[in-house]
């Protein structure tokens, strides 16, 4: 069994891996976008095929955690998502690149459902909190992704080299993540007769703990979407201000995942979730209130500060109902994260940017809510960091 340091660091680049193959070609849609001759609307396709994907995969994934477990999954999904690169660099044209991206969502789903389970085994297995930091370095890989962007572009503008480039060193993380991994359990023992499996209706605590996730990918994905519009068309920002709300949320978010798991030690993960998520809900309100360029960007400060723990405190909560429950709450989040931004939308066209920003600040206080009815397990914090259970 891998030192606790060694196993987080190994998991940690998992998380990062899927931070930068996601940012990096996310990142030159401009360039695709050029090379195919696409619309806005096609762009629009492009991206919600790769969410549509990832939402599908629910099915495949819940069977493929089952047979191969979440060590072997997370490497076969990574190499998956190395090869969709490499395809996206040279695919001639539209209807293809949407086979890749749709393609690129399943392996995504893979790898977030099996990443997620060895984060969770990670904090089992050594009684110490992780996850918080874990998605902050899938944040960190969406950061060095953005930056060798732009030094591949401004070296050369061909997208099979920046992929090639991208590619190495996303092996060189896979390298890194493999090392130290955490062993599945030994599935188990096959039954004589030949009985399908049954399907099994979710629990009322996994639907609810869907729900929270949910909501707080509403939140998060809202916010990256339509923080710059609402800065830029309801306070009336200047072009130089309105960008500064993204980066207000991501970097807060950054920050508060980098420190949530003292928080989740002290407090344990339900207050921290329902504090967090009723920060975000209030700071919202009022900012909208409020109005003006300062208010607003506190608000979104506080969103950022406060839905930072809730992904990583709902994947340890479902990781421990079984690998059926991380998936069906890991596709319910993707889904949020997919259909979020077009809900802020239609509110937005109906009743004005506002009330479109107000339907984030009820999702964040929806989290509240359901958060108090999840049964969250009791934390006893030890700081030697020897395993005190199998993963």
């Amino acid at each position: 069994m891998p030192s606790f340091r060694r196993a987080k660091w190994s998991i940690a680049a998992l998380f990062c891996f899927l931070g930068f193959q996601y940012g990096t070609w996310v990142s030159r849609l401009p360039a695709l976008k050029t090379r195919l001759d696409l619309g806005a609307g096609e762009v629009g396709l492009l991206l919600m095929a790769c969410g549509a994907g990832a939402a599908a995969a629910f099915p495949l994934v819940a069977v493929l955690m089952r047979r191969l477990g979440s060590r072997r999954l997370s490497l076969l999904s990574a190499l998956a998502l190395i090869a969709v690169l490499a395809a996206l660099s040279v695919v001639p044209d539209y209807p293809l690149a949407l086979l890749a991206v749709c393609a690129d969502g399943v392996a995504v789903g893979c790898l977030n459902v099996a990443m997620n389970a060895q984060g969770a085994a990670l904090e089992t297995t050594y009684d110490r909190t992780a996850m918080s930091q874990l998605h902050a370095t899938f944040s960190a890989g969406l950061l060095a992704a953005s930056l060798l962007t732009s030094g591949a572009t401004t070296l050369t503008p061909s997208v099979p080299a920046h992929f090639a480039a991208a590619g190495a060193l996303l092996l060189l993380l896979l390298a890194a993540a493999r090392k130290a991994l955490l062993p599945d359990t030994a599935p188990a023992p096959a039954t004589t007769g030949k009985q399908p499996r049954r399907f099994k209706p979710p629990s009322w605590t996994t639907l609810l703990m869907g729900c929270a996730m949910t909501f707080g990918t509403i939140t998060e994905g809202a916010m990256n979407d339509w923080s710059t519009l609402y800065l830029k068309d309801s306070v009336k920002a200047s072009a130089t201000v309105a960008p500064l709300g993204i980066a207000v949320v991501s970097a807060t978010m950054l920050l508060a995942r980098a420190c949530a798991d003292r928080w989740r030690d002290r407090w344990g993960d339900g207050p921290v979730v329902r504090a967090g998520s009723a920060l975000a809900a209030v700071g919202l309100a009022l900012a909208l209130l409020a109005g003006g360029v300062v208010p607003t960007l506190l608000g979104f400060a506080c969103v950022g500060l406060g839905a930072a723990a809730i992904t990583p405190c709902v994947y340890v909560a479902a990781a421990e109902h079984g690998s059926d429950a991380l998936s069906l709450v890991a596709a319910m989040g993707t889904t949020g994260l997919l259909a979020g931004p077009a809900l802020i939308g239609f509110v937005a066209g109906a009743g004005g940017l506002t009330l479109g920003m107000a339907v984030v600040a009820a999702s964040a206080l929806a989290v509240t809510l359901t958060a108090t009815w999840i049964p969250w397990r009791e934390r006893a914090a030890r700081q030697a960091g020897q395993p005190v259970a199998t993963a």
